[in-house]
């Protein structure tokens, strides 16, 4: 797992939204699903060479929100614990 800084690219301006663990290191060009539910294109990725890792996130990924024409958008109010996520792995919570 990697912990990365995700940071918005909106026109001039760069806007800090949240750490988040990702299992594979995204690329530019490739699309998101945050935690947020919202779909983002990765624009860059920065890595910071020499940075412990314990002390927090290594990378920087700046995104842009998804074209609204994007087929990314047809995953909007996807769940992914009940869609993604295998039972063997993560079975079922039980009602208390």
């Amino acid at each position: 797992m990697y912990k990365v800084l995700v940071v918005l690219h909106d026109g001039d301006e760069y806007i800090r939204m949240n750490k988040v663990f990702v299992e594979n290191m995204p690329v530019a060009g490739q699309y998101i699903i945050h935690s947020d539910g919202l779909p983002y294109k990765v624009e860059e990725v920065t890595s910071f060479v020499g940075y412990v890792s314990s002390k927090g996130a290594t990378t920087i990924l700046v995104v842009v929100p998804a074209d609204k024409d994007a087929a990314v958008n047809d995953l909007y109010g996807i769940d992914i614990e009940r869609d993604m996520d295998d039972p063997e792995y993560n079975p079922p919570k039980e009602d208390k």
